[in-house]
């Protein structure tokens, strides 16, 4: 599924979901040692298209996972979501804070896997794609070249940036910016594209010539070789079937893609190439695309795989708890269900329809129904911005956020607010993924008892549809990296890459503009909550559950033993994985 916001970081994607039927560590200290070589097979949901991972058209959670097995980046998170350092791919060193000044280092002996260095040009476009410096300022201006997921919000503080040489960058910053740490880089979901491979298939010389081009262009103004260049950036790496073209498929990181088999699966192979400190220790992994939960759980039963993640149902926990011979890992996700209205639609223009409609979602029924029978300690999520294992914050910002209207059903109150009026609303949802199917059912039914006429809009391609004006509401899951506060302009800001339902405050625009300067953590919290409160009194629309999560571990799969909440899921550690013997 599309996820608008893998790009950076900081930045929040779309969560995966699993339709479904029927029915750093070194080993988990259970049997025997482990080995180097062999091959692990894991089981993800979706299936994937792209080894750009940060354009708004194919930034998918499994992008984002497969091409991170290929990447190395200044930084990575480990799974208590603290920020890891990377000194064997370069370093970062923030050398002023007035004004902000960080300098990038990337390591000499880093290379892409046809032996061109990982330099200048590789960073020097990844800034232009990440800070929008190029784009006309404003939601409708043009030009806008590089069609970037997340928010450019942070690095359009930059000035250009300047080289000492072919592997150093310094970027100074007009203001203060908290998150400059994750700011910029090289992998995650922003995985970097080669720059002398952009530069050939955009017609340039060289990566010299395309160096001189971001160097020499204007912003703002229209520039033909600027385009060609965004052009093959945005479409040339979208692809289910091995490129024949090698140079489509790269690695700089510990793996590299090998084969290739159209919505069936994808295997990586050890990059013999990669020098840095996470050389990969299995020879081979192959992801399989097992969009039904219970089709994953029988191939880790059979030994077909041995790694699965599906969505967590009642059935679904009970099913991979009960399997022999394997590991289960649970959590809460840094993920939650909501239910976005779109304020571009003609039903929901008026605020007191989009009021009514909020006031009819039956969302602690379908907490209790839905997600207490496997998370008995589940509850109704009644923040935009914070999830309930956030605690304290969390709790702050309920008090004070507005959502006690919506705490409950209020279907009289709904009528009144709809003063006889019977609006059609559309909703979209994944009519593939069975806990949503069962949402969407029960909030259709509630809707209806106040006046709304609800038609069904699920697709099993609802991710391509978000945005894209046939619908009213949303029916989905964000997932978050569990760093930084890049997300909220994205999700929420006039111009946010996630922004589908064309939600649009001045003030909210102005607030998430300075939450990403405020370095003050007391400050940062009392500006979220006030966007929180925004966005309630606004009818953005309904937060519902936090969601749980379940990993199924073959037990002669070691290194992976610790649960990631964020949306890097299991692959966080892949490098340390081992085939026991």
């Amino acid at each position: 599924m599309r996820a608008a916001a893998a790009a950076i970081a900081a930045a929040l994607a779309l969560s995966a979901c699993a339709s479904q039927s029927g029915d750093p560590g070194a080993g988990d200290g259970t049997g025997s040692p482990a080995a180097s070589g062999g091959a692990i097979r894991v089981a993800e949901t979706n299936a994937f298209t792209s080894f750009n991972t940060s354009h708004a058209n194919t930034n998918l959670d499994i992008n984002s996972k497969i091409v991170g097995l290929t990447r190395s980046g200044f930084t990575y998170i480990d799974p208590e979501l603290n920020l890891v350092h990377d000194d064997s791919f370069g370093t970062m060193e923030k050398i002023s804070d007035s004004p902000l000044t960080v300098k990038y280092t990337i390591k000499d002996g880093v290379n892409w896997s046809d032996g061109n260095p990982v330099d200048k040009g590789d960073m020097l476009l990844q800034w232009a794609i990440l800070s929008g410096h190029f784009d006309a300022p404003g939601e409708d201006a043009k030009p806008k070249f590089f069609q970037y997921a997340g928010s450019t919000d942070g690095l359009n503080l930059t000035a250009k940036p300047t080289f000492e040489n072919d592997r150093t960058m310094t970027l100074v910053y007009s203001e203060p910016y908290v998150d400059w740490e994750i700011a910029f880089d090289m992998n995650l979901g922003t995985a970097a594209q080669p720059a002398h491979v952009v530069a050939k298939r955009a017609g340039l010389a060289d990566e010299a010539a395309l160096v001189s081009l971001l160097e020499s262009a204007t912003p703002a103004q229209a520039n033909e070789q600027l385009a060609a260049v965004a052009k093959v950036w945005g479409e040339d790496f979208t692809t289910k079937t091995l490129p024949s073209d090698p140079e489509m498929y790269l690695s700089n990181g510990p793996m590299i893609v090998s084969q290739m088999e159209q919505d069936q699966s994808v295997t990586l192979k050890r990059n013999e190439a990669y020098t840095g400190n996470r050389a990969a220790k299995v020879d081979e992994i192959t992801v399989r695309f097992i969009g039904d939960a219970a089709a994953q759980i029988a191939a880790l039963r059979n030994g077909e795989v041995d790694v699965i993640a599906p969505q967590a149902t009642t059935d679904t926990v009970e099913q991979v708890k009960g399997l022999q011979g394997v590991n289960v890992l649970e959590g809460s996700q840094l993920a939650y269900d909501h239910v976005d209205l779109s304020f571009d639609s003609d039903v929901f223009k008026d605020a007191n329809v989009r009021k009514a409609f909020m006031m009819t979602i039956p969302r602690q029924q379908i907490v209790d129904r839905l997600i207490k029978p496997m998370y008995p300690q589940a509850e109704v999520v009644n923040s935009q911005l914070y999830l309930p294992s956030e605690g304290e914050a969390y709790t702050k910002a309920v008090e004070a956020n507005g959502s006690a209207p919506y705490h409950d059903v209020n279907i009289e109150e709904a009528k009144k607010l709809l003063a006889g009026k019977t609006p059609t609303v559309r909703i979209l949802y994944n009519n593939g993924n069975p806990i949503r199917v069962d949402a969407y059912s029960m909030i259709a039914q509630s809707a209806s008892q106040a006046g709304f006429r609800v038609q069904d809009m699920g697709s099993a391609d609802w991710s391509q549809k978000l945005g894209d004006g046939t619908y009213d509401a949303s029916l989905f899951g964000w997932v978050n990296p569990g760093v930084g506060n890049a997300g909220i302009p994205q999700l929420y800001s006039s111009t946010g890459g996630g922004n589908y339902g064309k939600y649009r405050s001045a003030e909210v625009d102005a607030l998430a503009k300075s939450l990403l300067t405020e370095i003050d953590p007391a400050k940062v919290d009392d500006i979220k909550r006030q966007i929180d409160k925004h966005l309630w009194d606004d009818g953005f629309g309904a937060t519902l559950f936090q969601s749980p999560g379940i990993v199924g571990v073959s037990d002669q799969v070691g290194g992976l033993d610790v649960y990631m909440p964020n949306q890097t899921g299991v692959w966080w550690n892949f490098w340390e994985w081992t085939v026991k013997s």
